[in-house]
């Protein structure tokens, strides 16, 4: 629930601190990579990692200027978003002139459009949406995860007495020995 609160209450910081863990992901693996290959792969003659040098700054550049690859992020998917809206409708219009197409064709691409749009102009607050969400779900999942722990420890104490589970068993008949 605390991470859900986190989340709801600064998503932008979410989303800076995401983009430092996927440096991290870059930039440890390869720093092993590196370790290695100057502990035993010189002597084996093997080729020095060049791909893990890459990703060693990669990592590092993610981890240090996180905010300016959120924003890079989000104009590219802005852009996208824009061009494919613009291309439905011009494929639209031009299906036009061979067939009937229904106006409620458009309001997908224009929406499409619209969010495109909405990404360039403000680029942070859509980004922040789905953390908002996964903060809000958090909450939720943790509140109910309390509830049903609370319930449960009820019903259980019920039905637990000093550790054996009582059964309410009812003899059907008794069977009678032979003496």
């Amino acid at each position: 629930m605390l991470m859900g609160v986190l989340l709801v209450a600064w998503p932008e910081a979410a989303i800076v601190y995401l983009v430092i863990a996927i440096g991290a992901m870059f930039f440890v693996p390869s720093v092993f990579s590196l370790v290695g290959y100057f502990m035993k792969g010189r002597q084996m003659g093997m080729m020095f990692p060049i791909v893990s040098v890459g990703s060693l700054l990669f990592g590092l550049w993610l981890m240090v200027s996180p905010a300016f690859f959120v924003g890079i992020l989000m104009y590219v998917l802005g852009v996208v978003l824009v061009f494919a809206g613009i291309s439905q409708i011009v494929q639209l219009f031009n299906a036009r002139s061979w067939t009937q197409v229904p106006m409620g064709y458009f309001i997908l691409p224009v929406l499409i459009l619209l969010a495109g749009l909405t990404v360039l102009f403000n680029p942070f607050a859509v980004v922040a949406i789905p953390f908002i969400i996964l903060g809000v779900s958090s909450i939720v999942y943790g509140i109910t995860d309390i509830i049903n722990l609370i319930r449960f420890r009820k019903k259980e104490e019920k039905t637990v007495v000093h550790g054996a589970v009582v059964e309410d068993v009812t003899p059907i008949e008794e069977i009678p020995t032979k003496s």
